[in-house]
C-alpha cells in the first residue's frame, strides 16, 4: 500500500505511479445520465490547462440514505479526439488514505496515449482529498525521535481519533472498501459512462477488486499494479515481505561486481547495528536541517530502512548508509528513510489521510491477524518480528470498526481481461500476491488473465520504462481476444539499480 507500511512513521505517500503532463487538454462538459447533471470547469494545483470538476452527493451510512450526507468529489480529465470512447480511465490511489486527485498531475503525463481517446478519471475516495477527509496532523515537521517513535504516534492518533469523531462525518464505521465502492459506481452512473476500465495501484487494487466483485458487467479492462489482496492482513504481510526484500538486498550486493569490494561486511554490520540498539545517536532533522539528539531504537532504525526499499533507486544507497551508520554517521540512513515522507517539499494534496488509512485497516485487516487464513505464508521476518502487527493491533484497540462483508476476502473471477502487474523487488506487494490473485481471477478462463512481473522493478511497475505502452495496448485493444497476452519484454530486462558509492575527495598531495 501506496504504500501500506510507509504510512507508520511520517504519512509517507504509498502511491505507485509517476507520472507527467498532457500538452493540451480540450475541456468538454459531460452529461451525465441522470437529471442532466454536468461537470464543471475547474483548475488543480500542478496542472495549467482547465479540467472537469463533479461532485455525487451520497450517504454517510448507505443504510440510513436520508441520513448524513457526504460530497465525493472526482476530477476529469476529457479526451483529446472529438470522436473519443465512451468507456473512461479510472485511476485508483493507493494508501490506503490517499486524495487520487492529489496524485493526478504527477500520473497525467504517462497517460497521454490513453487519454487521446478516452477520459481519465480521478475519485478522492471517501475520507481522502475532499471527500469528507479524514486528515491527521500534518507529522513533516516533528523530531525526528517523535516521528519515529510508534509509542508517541499511538498517542498522535488517538488524539486524531478523538477528533475526527466530532466532524460531521466522523463516523469512521463508514470508511470500507465495500462502502467505498458504492460511491464509485453511483459517480459512474452520474458520468453516465457504461463502463470503467480500472487502473489500481497498491492499495488501489484492493478497491479495484472490491468493485469487480460488486459490479463485475460495469468494467471493461483493469490493470493490478502492486497487488494488495483483500485477503492480505497488512501488518503480517509487512514482515515478511519487508524482510525478503531487505534479505535480496543484501544478497544483490554480495553477488555484486562491485558492493562486496566496497562493503565486504555488510550483512555482520547490519546485524551489529541492531545488537547495539537501543543507542544514543545525533542527526540533522530531514527538513529542517536543524540537529538533534535521541535514542534510537530497534524499531525506529527498521522502520527507517524499510522506507527505501519501495524504489530501487534508493536500495542501491542502503550499503553506505548501514555501513556509515556502523561508523557513527546516521544521518544517511535515517535521511533514507524519510526521503518519501508525505511533507518536506511535497505538496499537501499527496499527504495521507491517516484517519481514513486507520479506518480501513483496522475494519478489514487487524480483525484477521492471527486467523489460520493470516498465518498461512506469513512467517514473521527475523528482523522485523511481529512489530507491525503491535503497531496495528495497539492502534486499532479502540478505532471504530466498520461491518465488511465474508464475500469481501474473496477475489472475484475475471468478468474481462485483467493485467496483474508485480514488482520483483517490491517489499509491500511483491510477486506472490500478484500470483495468487492472477490465478483466482483466472479460474474459470486463465487467458483473460496475465501476470507480468518486472524483477527489479520496486513498489509499483507502471511507471517503469516501456510499461505505460504496454497499459496502452491493453485498453485500448478493441476486442478483449486482443488485449491478452502483452509483451513486456521491454521491461523485464532492467538490470538493478549499481550499488552507490561515496564519492571520494582526494587528499591534496605535499
Amino acid at each position: 500500500m501506496h504504500d501500506y507500511h510507509r504510512n507508520l512513521s511520517t504519512s509517507l505517500s504509498c502511491g505507485a505511479f509517476v507520472f507527467g503532463l498532457a500538452a493540451t487538454l480540450v475541456a468538454m462538459p459531460l452529461a451525465a445520465a441522470t437529471g442532466g447533471v454536468t461537470t464543471h470547469p475547474c483548475r488543480i494545483d500542478g496542472v495549467p490547462n482547465e479540467l472537469q470538476c463533479g461532485v455525487v452527493q451520497r450517504p454517510l451510512d448507505p443504510q440510513q440514505p436520508q441520513g448524513v450526507q457526504i460530497d465525493v468529489h472526482y476530477l476529469v480529465v476529457p479526451a483529446l479526439a472529438r470522436n473519443k470512447q465512451r468507456d473512461p480511465v479510472l485511476l485508483l490511489a493507493g494508501g490506503p488514505g490517499q486524495s487520487a486527485i492529489g496524485v493526478a498531475p504527477a500520473v497525467l503525463p504517462r497517460l497521454t496515449r490513453l487519454n487521446y481517446r478516452r477520459d481519465l478519471v480521478f475519485i478522492d475516495q471517501r475520507g481522502t482529498g475532499q471527500s469528507a477527509p479524514l486528515q491527521c496532523a500534518d507529522e513533516s515537521q516533528l523530531p525526528v525521535a517523535q516521528a519515529l517513535d510508534p509509542r508517541a504516534q499511538l498517542q498522535r492518533l488517538e488524539q486524531c481519533r478523538l477528533a475526527l469523531a466530532q466532524l460531521p462525518h466522523g463516523d469512521l464505521r463508514m470508511y470500507t472498501t465495500t462502502i467505498a465502492m458504492q460511491d464509485v459506481e453511483a459517480v459512474r452512473q452520474q458520468l453516465g459512462a457504461p463502463q470503467w476500465n480500472l487502473i489500481g495501484a497498491s492499495y488501489g487494487t484492493r478497491a479495484a477488486l472490491e468493485y469487480l466483485r460488486q459490479y463485475p458487467d460495469k468494467v471493461r479492462r483493469t490493470v493490478l499494479d502492486g497487488v494488495a489482496p483483500p485477503d492480505m492482513v497488512l501488518p503480517a504481510s509487512f514482515s515478511t515481505d519487508g524482510q525478503a526484500a531487505l534479505d535480496a538486498a543484501l544478497l544483490a550486493c554480495e553477488q555484486d561486481a562491485t558492493c562486496p569490494k566496497q562493503y565486504p561486511l555488510l550483512r555482520q554490520q547490519w546485524a551489529a547495528l541492531l545488537q547495539g540498539l537501543p543507542r544514543a545517536v545525533s542527526v540533522p532533522h530531514p527538513v529542517t536541517g536543524l540537529p538533534e539528539h535521541f535514542t534510537l531504537t530497534r524499531d525506529q532504525l527498521l522502520r527507517s530502512v524499510r522506507a527505501p526499499l519501495y524504489v530501487p533507486a534508493l536500495t542501491a544507497a542502503l550499503p553506505a548508509a548501514i555501513v556509515a551508520a556502523s561508523q557513527g554517521r546516521w544521518e544517511g540512513l535515517l535521511g533514507l528513510g524519510s526521503g518519501l515522507a508525505g511533507g518536506g517539499g511535497k505538496r499537501k494534496a499527496t499527504r495521507l489521510a491517516m484517519g481514513m488509512h486507520f479506518s480501513v485497516v483496522c475494519a478489514e485487516d487487524v480483525p484477521r491477524l492471527g486467523t489460520a487464513g493470516e498465518t498461512a505464508g506469513n512467517a514473521p521476518g527475523v528482523d522485523f518480528g511481529d512489530a507491525d502487527a503491535a503497531f496495528y493491533t495497539q492502534a486499532c484497540q479502540n478505532w471504530p470498526r466498520g461491518a465488511v462483508p465474508s464475500d469481501f476476502y474473496t477475489v472475484p473471477v475475471a468478468p474481462s481481461p485483467v493485467l496483474v502487474l508485480s514488482g520483483g523487488a517490491d517489499p509491500a506487494t511483491p510477486p506472490r500476491h500478484g500470483e495468487r490473485v492472477a490465478r483466482a481471477l483466472g479460474a474459470t478462463n486463465a487467458a483473460r488473465v496475465q501476470h507480468i512481473v518486472v524483477p527489479q522493478a520496486g513498489h509499483g511497475v507502471a511507471a517503469v520504462g516501456c510499461m505505460n505502452d504496454v497499459l496502452f495496448r491493453f485498453i485500448d485493444a478493441a476486442e478483449d481476444s486482443a488485449a491478452l497476452p502483452q509483451d513486456a519484454s521491454c521491461a523485464l530486462k532492467i538490470p538493478r539499480p549499481t550499488v552507490f558509492v561515496p564519492v571520494q575527495v582526494a587528499k591534496d598531495r605535499p
